[in-house]
């Protein structure tokens, strides 16, 4: 067997969207066969691919997935799309090809002597499973409490609940083709944009404050302001905090790491101390 690059006809039509199959292809060399375009191995001359739009394109790009599905109706005899052969000799196939999740498909028609056998790109498993997860921004927890009132100079405290969804870890498993990939996600670290012009970066998920720590400051995520959040212009301190998903997967002889981001938001008030003579 060797691998062996798919003919490019010159039937190249844009994406419908309709009637792909599951398997994808990861590779632009993709096809484990003798060379589906022609029995003596050479490569036909074709028009360039088109994509939805219509714009004209290079034809797949590498780790790009594609599928394979029987064109019905078949085109008629003396075609383009028959590459030179005759009806019952191979058939004709839609290859369509994507880049990841986006819906910017190429579709061609291109003639096998045999259905083709597609790959499965594991990445784009591994995508699938991370897709099932569900993954959320931090489940604030926050000192001052929205709602509440905090006190310029005291000592803020930031963290966010253990969940599977909002820190992990967090484990799916998807499956295409005789590939299955595992993934496992984490909270690697947490941005908190303060509202007051400073971020802070956290490591871990912070320390939830209780009444006995009084004025001692977060041991591992927290903050102190020294300006009334009177000095913004809604009055409140709009408070972010910016989750990265670091995400390893194994499956189909691979492995690798994903990157995922997630946020979620509070406002809080914050005020100065009156001192009275």
């Amino acid at each position: 067997m060797v691998l062996a690059v798919l003919a490019f006809p010159s039937g190249a039509r844009a994406a419908d969207g309709t009637g792909t199959g599951v398997d994808g292809c990861g590779l632009f060399v993709c096809v484990e066969a003798d060379d589906p375009g022609t029995s003596e191995g050479t490569k036909p001359a074709g028009r360039p691919e088109v994509d939805k739009a219509g714009n004209q394109s290079n034809g797949p790009v590498i780790g790009m997935p594609c599928t394979y599905k029987l064109a019905e109706p078949q085109p008629p005899s003396g075609s383009v799309e028959w590459d030179g052969h005759e009806p019952g000799d191979g058939a004709v196939y839609e290859k369509t090809c994507a880049p990841g999740r986006t819906d910017n498909a190429i579709t061609q028609l291109v003639w096998a002597a045999d259905p083709p056998a597609a790959q499965v790109d594991p990445a784009v498993v591994a995508q699938q499973a991370v897709d099932k997860m569900l993954l959320k921004g931090p489940r604030i927890g926050i000192t001052p409490k929205p709602g509440g009132k905090g006190v310029v100079g005291m000592p803020v405290y930031m963290w966010t609940g253990r969940g599977a969804a909002t820190y992990g870890p967090n484990r799916a498993s998807a499956t295409a083709g005789a590939v299955t990939v595992t993934a496992t996600a984490k909270v690697s670290k947490i941005v908190w944009t303060m509202g007051d012009g400073t971020a802070v970066t956290c490591t871990t998920a912070g320390t939830p404050y209780r009444a006995e720590y009084g004025k001692r400051p977060s041991p591992d995520c927290g903050h102190r302001y020294t300006q009334p959040s009177s000095s913004s212009e809604s009055g409140k301190y709009h408070v972010t905090a910016t989750s990265t998903w670091t995400v390893d997967w194994t499956g189909g002889g691979q492995t690798g790491q994903l990157t995922e981001i997630r946020d979620s938001a509070v406002d809080i008030t914050v005020a100065e101390v009156q001192v009275l003579n």
